[in-house]
């Protein structure tokens, strides 16, 4: 028996009742067509139209019309704090990294060089696990893709 296909992809508060959840960290969020398992072990084949950002409570609609509900994985990250935190999502931004802003504090996957470079402009780092949804793109929605400087692209 062949593994049930996804072509449908609800949106969080637009459906009831899953049957099953998977658990994806953040770059396996963005998708188009994948094979994905579920942690009862059911796999399923995502075939979407286009590339989606999916996100926690989204569900995947099966062809066999069961529902899969979406979880962000917890992750390694850096939760940042400091007393200028607007002064630390700058940098942050102007290196084009997602960002998870909180209460008092800014979310960022781990990386040496970051993590550096923060230190230095007097932030507190504590190492975390914990699920990672960034800001979106530009008009608050979407992943930011880089932009493009004419002569030179990011």
């Amino acid at each position: 028996m062949s593994a049930p296909r996804c072509h449908v992809l609800h949106r969080a508060g637009n459906w009831s009742v899953a049957q099953a959840a998977i658990a994806l960290d953040y770059e396996s969020r963005l998708l188009r067509r994948k094979r994905l398992q579920t942690g009862c072990g059911q796999v399923f084949f995502v075939d979407l139209a286009e590339t989606v950002n999916v996100n926690e409570g989204d569900a995947f609609e099966l062809t066999d019309g069961r529902l899969v509900a979406v979880r962000a994985a917890p992750e390694p990250l850096h939760a940042v704090r400091g007393d200028n935190l607007a002064r630390l999502a700058w940098h942050i931004g102007n290196r084009h990294t997602p960002c998870q802003i909180g209460s008092g504090q800014l979310l960022i996957r781990r990386d040496p060089v970051l993590a550096d470079m923060l230190r230095r402009l007097g932030a507190e780092l504590r190492d975390i696990n914990a699920p990672f949804t960034p800001e979106g793109g530009a008009y608050g929605h979407g992943r930011t893709m880089g932009h493009d400087h004419h002569a030179h692209d990011h």
